[in-house]
C-alpha cells in the first residue's frame, strides 16, 4: 500500500549513536577548521605538510568514528 501524494510516511528514528556522531562531527570539523585558520593567520611561515595534515584530521577522525559505530551496530544486531 503506497501513501497518497503529499502524505509523508513515518520513518524509523535515527539511532542514538548516529545522532551523537553527527553532533561530534559538526563540533570536530568546526574546531579543526578554526585550528587551521589560526595556523594560517598567525604563522609567519607554514610548513608545507602542516595544512594538509590539519585538514585531513578534520575528515579522517569523524569517518573512523562513523565506521566504528556502524560496525558496532552491525555486530550487535547479529
Amino acid at each position: 500500500m503506497s501513501a497518497p501524494n503529499g502524505v509523508r510516511t513515518p520513518r524509523a528514528p535515527m539511532p542514538l549513536w548516529k545522532r551523537f556522531w553527527l553532533l561530534f562531527t559538526v563540533i570536530w570539523v568546526l574546531v579543526a577548521l578554526l585550528n587551521a585558520m589560526t595556523t594560517v593567520a598567525f604563522a609567519e611561515e607554514i610548513p608545507p605538510d602542516r595544512l594538509p595534515t590539519l585538514l585531513a584530521g578534520a575528515v579522517v577522525v569523524p569517518a573512523f568514528l562513523y565506521a566504528a559505530g556502524f560496525l558496532r551496530d552491525r555486530l550487535r544486531r547479529k
